[in-house]
């Protein structure tokens, strides 16, 4: 047996040979492939690397991201482009006043609570909210040309920030927040006849900072100091130099109103001087018109604002309250019948339902009172026939014909 199997080995040795021998050329074939790959990933890779910038670049591009606070608050109400009747107003919000002062405290912030010019500010810094830029018409622009970047907002106001990386850090204090005394807006009032109801809504807001106009010297002779003014060398007087400049505002940019109100639904004011638990959203506080404003600027054919046409302040205030009753009377008239809602509450109110209750019970009480006399009368006359005996009686009976 042995001598058989070392016979079948010998045979066998020359085909192992021959087989052996194409394994070596399959994997020398092989590796050659592997060295052509090898070489042709150096252009795959820098494929793939000048593919990547560009995706890069187009998220830079493009408009903001979704953030958390529009996914939980989806229902920003925009005016309808199909309305019958629209005006578009201008009004200017003095954050000295008590109705806006909410928007105005905090000038610091406070922990959570911040002001509304705060609140825009770090929005735009965080890239969560677009901007753009003030026109000299002072209408605002909607426009993607018109987007503000936020680098060049903070070089042309001169407000000191510090890049970061892909960040800008701005310290809180050098935020201009005291500065925002007034706030512009867009409100549009209008009647929407698909649901029968008058609104009144804000649809654009525009910051207004107060700055040291220290180029406006008006005309020439401003230039003419007089004696009291100048020192014995020639020069200003330092009284006259330490007098404050005059101030003028700047309206800094637009903001849409449907950008920011996921924003503002979140942070809460103070609306009461008296009971400081009075809080509402930001949101709230635009959407119910709880601010005052005068008016400045009508959506007109002319693109003129009031004081170009009212030099006079007298006329000025005229033609505003002229406005405003305007809008009243359209609210008031919406209807063919005029109807008074005080009228119709005082109608339909407790007091007066009782007022007709007393009415009818005294209008029904004389009538009663006769027939209660009548009835007293008639058995007093049959009690006193039936005590009488001396009466006698008068039976009258029938008699046939």
């Amino acid at each position: 047996m042995v001598k058989k199997i070392l016979v079948l080995v010998m045979a066998l040795m020359p085909t192992v040979i021959a087989l052996a021998q194409p394994q070596v050329s399959r994997r020398n074939t092989t590796t050659q492939p592997k060295s052509a790959t090898t070489t042709s990933t150096p252009t795959s890779n820098s494929a793939k690397t000048q593919a990547t910038p560009k995706k890069k670049t187009a998220t830079k591009v493009s408009e903001p991201t979704v953030d958390r606070a529009s996914i939980m608050f989806p229902t920003a109400v925009t005016v309808p482009q199909d309305v019958s009747w629209r005006r578009d107003i201008y009004r200017a919000l003095d954050l000295t006043q008590d109705a806006n002062a909410p928007l105005y405290f905090p000038v610091d912030p406070q922990g959570d609570r911040v002001n509304l010019f705060t609140l825009l500010f770090q929005l735009l810094n965080e890239g969560k909210i677009p901007a753009y830029k003030y026109s000299l018409d002072g209408l605002e622009n909607f426009n993607k040309e018109n987007r503000m970047h936020f680098k060049e907002f903070l070089d042309d106001n001169g407000i000191d920030y510090e890049i970061q990386g892909n960040s800008i850090k701005v310290e809180p204090a050098d935020i201009p927040s005291a500065l925002v005394t007034r706030f512009n807006i867009k409100e549009s009032t209008y009647y929407d006849q698909n649901t029968a109801t008058f609104h009144s809504r804000v649809i654009a807001i525009c910051p207004v900072i107060q700055k040291a106009d220290d180029f406006d010297f008006g005309d020439d002779s401003a230039f003419d100091m007089s004696d009291e003014e100048t020192n014995e060398e020639g020069g200003m007087d330092e009284a006259v130099a330490n007098e404050p400049l005059p101030k003028r505002n700047m309206p800094l940019f637009w903001v849409k109103v449907e950008d920011v109100a996921p924003y503002l639904s979140q942070h809460m004011i103070m609306t009461s001087n008296y009971n400081n638990a009075a809080t509402c959203s930001m949101a709230d506080f635009f959407d119910t018109n709880m601010y005052k404003g005068t008016i400045y600027m009508t959506t007109n054919m002319q693109n003129k604002i009031l004081q170009e046409q009212y030099a006079n302040p007298k006329d000025l205030k005229k033609e505003q309250d002229r406005i405003e009753k305007q809008l009243s009377d359209f609210e008031k008239n919406i209807w063919e019948n005029p109807v008074d809602s005080a009228k119709i509450a005082e109608r339909d109110s407790l007091a007066s339902l009782q007022k007709k209750a007393k009415k009818a019970k005294v209008s029904k009480a004389p009538k009663e009172n006769t027939e209660v006399k009548k009835t007293a009368k008639a058995e007093k006359t049959k009690s006193a026939s039936s005590s009488s005996p001396s009466t006698p009686r008068v039976s009258v009976r029938r008699q046939r014909h």
